[in-house]
């Protein structure tokens, strides 16, 4: 594609950063004995390790430059001496020390891809054994700190994990894995950066060695302290469900990747061999690896594209330590450094940009790089279904940039049509909006199944008198009231479905669901939207546990009163219970509704003055309050029916003189609603 034609890309390190990793730790010809790094039975000598690292004036300052030249030597030492073990040799020597880990089968692989030469499948091992340290250390910090260092590089500064093997090993790692101003081996692989060739293997080989150095630094130290590591459980992808769009891959779509891989200008050419890995990976059911690899891939290209249409050629390359990479967080953001807007989501587009941002970003989504980068998720089970989404995610972005003859002949195929036009209609699932829909849908399902409990069986005349309730029936009046307001104010075909003589309850579910899948702007959302979001949420999240209350509530007592174990006050409060159940059900419906309409208008709160966004979000705290208390009064220990009827009226007057003063100041915003004449003859006749 024209806007990524140039010269050929043969390295994505800037040139200090390419000195320092591929040729630095070479500079030194220094034969260095390889038992004075390791004994006979395997253990690590850390004193030849750390002796090697140089610092500036300051002790505390490590010249990171001078350190990688001088652990270089080391490094290859080790790496012959890795080579010339067996598995066997190996997994019996230092599979006890790869224990502390969680994860010790990782590290024969490892050694398999080290034995193998290939340079993608080291890049590979080398990025998993960063997670996986890192999430030991993480463990290790927790037996003295109380909450563990989101990112690596504090990780690895803290004063816990200096406790536990010294400081020295703490700045071997940081000359390894833990600086920009290092080798910064897990960022440059993680974030994309590296090309297959610019990794040594024998920094592959050096990082196996020294985790099993601090295996053994960590036996010790418990020992000592008498302490026992735990292991933190290892995380589930969340909603992922939400997210599965496309059908599971084919060998047809693996046949079109293959295909485009090697056509689309989207990847660089020194980045091929990560892709073809990709694709092997998921032939070999390695879900794991083929995500890992593709994630870093999605950046590589993302940043070449972002690079392009915003006219910084030079922020395709790693920066200098003194300067931010330019990473998925840049890449997908609003907004430049500088403050200028980003044109790369203006060029992918928004179903793009939503996909991404549901898989990588959003905290209520599937977040898999940050998981899988910080060694969070069991790699053994890793969902087939989110590498699959993610694989034909990929396919559909590299037939955009891939050159015409090749892309209609792809194109004539229907799965592949059928791929494309699920990608071009992508809404986000996991941003707040929709998860607010989906509650709100989730919990008209359960209200429904109020309705289905059966009721007890003659309650005489004692249910009768207790149904002679005024403030019941003027609950029941209001509800009516508003709800034929909010009738008249929906938005397109929803107004035709009802008509002009209220809402019928058999209505109220398909309104909802028509409501619940309007399209919300969800992209950039501002900040004032989110709080309003939140709100909301809030309050949908209250009436699924009243709604969950009052189910039990129901099953218990009707099977209490069925085997006669009710005493006669009991039987007094099941029957006050279900009198407020038939008001509390439209009540909530009603509730359900006006988030649902709340929702779909909620981009018009960042229109309103100061003052009326105060007393908008006031009124929303307040229902938010009701539901809270509902929660309260409907929980099997209160019981405090009545209660609940008083507060339900209280809160429809409430709802009823904001929406009137609010119709009242916005005559205008009515008529654009296309509310009819007639309509608004209707809505003066309710006021």
């Amino acid at each position: 594609m024209e806007i990524l034609a140039g010269d050929p890309i043969t390295t994505c390190l800037s040139p200090l950063v390419h000195d320092l990793v591929c040729n630095v730790g070479f500079e030194l010809r220094e034969d260095c004995d390889i038992n004075s790094i390791v004994a006979q039975n395997g253990e690590v000598h850390w004193k030849a390790i750390t002796d090697r690292l140089s610092y500036a004036e300051s002790v505390e300052s490590l010249d990171y430059r001078r350190s990688v030249q001088l652990l270089g030597p080391v490094c290859e030492a080790i790496h012959q001496y890795i080579s010339s073990l067996t598995r066997a040799q190996f997994e019996i020597k230092y599979s006890p020390w790869f224990q502390w880990t969680a994860s010790p089968e990782l590290f024969l692989e490892v050694f398999d891809a080290l034995g193998s030469l290939h340079p993608p499948a080291i890049s590979l091992n080398v990025m998993k054994l960063a997670s996986c340290l890192e999430r030991a250390l993480g463990n290790v910090f927790l037996l003295i700190g109380k909450e563990c260092p989101f990112l690596l590089r504090d990780l690895l500064a803290s004063a816990e994990l200096a406790q536990v093997f010294g400081h020295a090993v703490m700045d071997v790692l940081k000359v390894f894995i833990g600086s920009p101003c290092g080798l910064n081996l897990r960022n440059l692989l993680w974030h994309g950066f590296a090309s297959p060739q610019d990794i040594p293997p024998k920094y592959c080989s050096a990082m196996l060695l020294l985790t099993a150095g601090l295996g053994q630094l960590l036996e010790s130290y418990l020992q000592q302290t008498k302490a026992t590591l735990a292991h933190r459980p290892f995380v589930t992808l969340k909603n992922l469900e939400d997210v599965i769009v496309f059908p599971d891959v084919t060998d047809q779509v693996l046949s079109a990747l293959e295909t485009v891989m090697m056509k689309s200008a989207f990847l660089l050419k020194i980045m091929l061999p990560y892709w073809e890995m990709a694709v092997t990976m998921f032939k070999l059911h390695r879900f794991a690896d083929c995500t890992m690899l593709l994630l870093s891939q999605l950046e590589a290209g993302l940043r070449r594209v972002f690079a392009a249409v915003n006219k910084c050629p030079g922020r395709l390359l790693t920066a200098e330590s003194t300067i931010l990479y330019t990473t998925f967080d840049e890449i997908l953001a609003k907004h430049l450094n500088d403050g200028s807007i980003n044109q790369l989501p203006h060029f992918l587009g928004e179903p793009a940009m939503e996909f991404l941002w549901d898989f990588l970003n959003y905290q209520e989504g599937p977040r898999i790089r940050d998981r899988l980068s910080h060694g969070e998720i069991n790699l053994r089970d890793f969902p087939r279904e989110a590498a699959s989404q993610l694989l034909t995610f990929s396919l559909v972005l590299l037939l955009r940039f891939t050159e015409e003859d090749t892309l209609s002949e792809l194109k004539d195929e229907a799965a592949i049509r059928l791929l494309v036009s699920l990608a071009e209609a992508y809404r986000s699932h996991c941003h707040p909006a929709f998860q607010l829909q989906k509650q709100v849908l989730s919990c008209e399902r359960s209200l429904r199944m109020w309705a289905v409990l059966p009721p007890p069986e003659e309650p005489g005349q004692e249910a009768a008198r207790l149904e002679d309730n005024s403030e019941a029936y003027a609950c029941s009046c209001l509800i009516s009231k508003i709800l034929c307001e909010f009738c008249h104010l929906m938005p397109g075909s929803t107004c035709a479905v009802n008509g002009l003589d209220g809402l019928p309850p058999e209505k109220w579910p398909q309104l909802l669901k028509e409501l619940c899948t309007t399209r919300i702007p969800t992209l950039f959302c501002p900040r004032l939207v989110l709080e309003v979001v939140v709100v909301l949420r809030g309050v949908s999240s209250q009436c699924q546990r009243v709604s969950d209350q009052v189910i039990a509530s129901l099953q218990l007592r009707h099977r209490q009163w069925v085997e006669h174990r009710l005493r006669s006050r009991q039987r007094q409060n099941y029957l006050r219970m279900l009198n407020s159940v038939r008001i509390l059900s439209p009540a909530l419906y009603l509730i359900l509704l006006l988030l649902a309409l709340e929702l779909v208008s909620v981009h018009a709160v960042c229109g309103k003055s100061a003052q009326e966004r105060q007393q908008y979000l006031r009124f929303l705290k307040l229902i938010l309050q009701y539901t809270e208390n509902l929660v309260a009064y409907t929980n099997q220990e209160k019981n405090k029916w009545t209660e609940t009827i008083n507060l339900t009226h209280a809160v429809l007057l409430r709802i009823w003189t904001f929406k009137r003063k609010l119709i009242e100041q916005q005559g205008s915003w009515i008529a654009s609603k296309g509310v009819s004449r007639r309509g608004r003859r209707r809505l003066d006749d309710v006021y």
